[in-house]
């Protein structure tokens, strides 16, 4: 085979290293590759070949590698140790030597096979490069446009590949337009048809809400204050715990900001849903007590082996501890992670006298 000169390749090589990173040796193995999966298709042939192509010039050229024998049974896949001293007096039975070939045609069909497979190369490539790119972003968040809306799925435009919203994270009372400009928290990449990249973006995951506080609040960017937990009923209402080991810093009102400015932007990103800070504390019952915010509390009893709390309330504060069908309660616990038992003081009242009455009747019978 005359070898191919192809300046005009190499350099296009470096341009796509230099302007999509795509290493100029993965490209080059990936064009060996292509030429000698064109020779056996074209030329039907079982031999053992290989292309070897110059990294500076893109001269290619094919060899068929064979081992050298004593006696051939196949010659294409053997040579005979008196042929193979024509090559190099130092081959010896067992070694192996390349044999340049010259088959008609072969250039013209190799270039077209190969061009094809080059730019699947490139395609997956680039795929590869963008999968590492935002594999490297999980955990944060991103912006995109809505390319397609629908109870099920939303598909956003991320600039270098789609965003994939599935309706379970995506925040119920929220309704998606088409060219809406939204952001999400990418929670996974993964590798769809053909190997594409898709990122799995939440606005519904609390850590969601983590992500913006972190955007809207300095001090817990910088470190100053930590966000211990969050719980979350999207579109609703969140509760997030923080906390702050200076005390010169007041962690809530940190989060809060002059005239509530900084919770507000959180507020208006979710578009309204509520949100409870709260200072974390390592005496359960007082953090239990602040987690129950905006209902007050009379006592917290707590049961530390089985991580139960049992909360009193005042009558009046019943119904807004435990929330609209037991929200409240819920976030509380889920915050927290203690199971949480909520009474009014009446109802507490009445437990403790039921309490006595038995006691007593048992005293009694016996």
């Amino acid at each position: 085979m005359k070898a191919i000169d192809n300046k005009e390749l190499i350099l296009a090589l470096e341009e796509l290293e230099n302007e999509k990173g795509i290493k100029k040796s993965y490209l080059i193995e990936a064009i060996e590759t292509a030429l000698v999966t064109a020779y056996k298709r074209n030329f039907d042939s079982a031999e053992n070949v290989k292309v070897v192509m110059d990294n500076e010039t893109g001269a290619a050229h094919l060899y068929a590698v064979k081992e050298v024998v004593e006696a051939v049974e196949d010659d294409k896949l053997q040579i005979s140790l008196e042929n193979a001293k024509k090559v190099s007096k130092k081959l010896e039975i067992g070694d192996t030597v390349d044999i340049e070939m010259v088959p008609k045609d072969f250039g013209r069909i190799a270039a077209q096979t190969a061009k094809q497979v080059i730019i699947q190369k490139l395609r997956e490539a680039e795929r590869e490069i963008i999968y590492t790119e935002f594999n490297d972003r999980k955990g944060e968040i991103v912006s995109g446009i809505i390319q397609k809306a629908d109870s099920n799925i939303v598909v956003m435009d991320l600039g270098k590949l789609e965003g994939i919203m599935p309706g379970k994270e995506q925040i119920p009372t929220e309704k998606y337009k088409v060219n809406d400009k939204i952001r999400g928290y990418v929670q996974d990449v993964v590798k769809g048809l053909k190997g594409t990249p898709q990122v799995i973006v939440s606005r519904a995951c609390p850590d969601f809400v983590r992500k913006l506080f972190e955007f809207e609040i300095p001090e817990i960017y910088e470190g100053l204050i930590e966000i211990k937990s969050v719980s979350r009923d999207p579109g609703y209402r969140s509760k997030v715990a923080v906390y702050s080991n200076n005390e010169n810093i007041d962690p809530v009102g940190s989060c809060v900001g002059q005239k509530g400015v900084r919770i507000q932007n959180i507020i208006n990103e979710l578009n309204g849903e509520k949100i409870d800070v709260i200072e974390w504390n390592q005496d359960p019952s007082i953090y239990i007590a602040a987690a129950l915010l905006p209902a007050q509390v009379m006592a917290v009893d707590i049961k530390e082996e089985e991580k139960f709390a049992q909360v009193i309330v005042p009558d009046d504060q019943l119904s807004l501890a435990i929330g609209k069908s037991g929200q409240n309660a819920r976030l509380a616990a889920k915050l927290t992670n203690w199971k949480i038992d909520i009474k009014s003081e009446s109802q507490f009242r009445e437990m403790i006298a039921s309490m006595q009455e038995n006691v007593e009747e048992s005293e009694e019978q016996e």
